[in-house]
């Protein structure tokens, strides 16, 4: 569901993102990484480790999840949730995609 007050902001065509790989996309003075994954899905997440600020853009992605290049934390790019035996949550936003471009949902 989209909030009323979502700032719904064009990040670009699909095609400009690279699989398994992050592009950062400034919305404001907000930074958030987007990532599209193998099976096509576009999943966006702040761009900071909630360890030690690690530029999760940087980092492996593997499935569902993102590995900090700083500390190998391992990041759900679903709900942010950061996975066992580490903690801690970066903020996620929803994507939309319209024909060929992709849409940035931001609360």
């Amino acid at each position: 569901m989209i909030k009323k007050s979502a700032k719904v902001v064009s990040i670009g065509s699909i095609q400009d993102l690279p699989e398994r790989l992050g592009k950062i996309v400034f919305v404001d003075k907000t930074e958030v990484a987007v990532f599209k994954l193998l099976n096509g899905s576009i999943r966006a997440v702040e761009n900071r480790c909630p360890h030690k600020g690690g530029v999760l853009s940087e980092g492996m992605v593997s499935g569902e999840f993102v590995f900090c290049p700083m500390h190998d934390w391992k990041i759900c790019l679903e709900d942010g949730k950061v996975q066992d035996p580490d903690t801690g949550c970066v903020k996620t936003y929803q994507t939309r995609t319209v024909g060929e471009e992709v849409f940035l949902l931001i609360d």
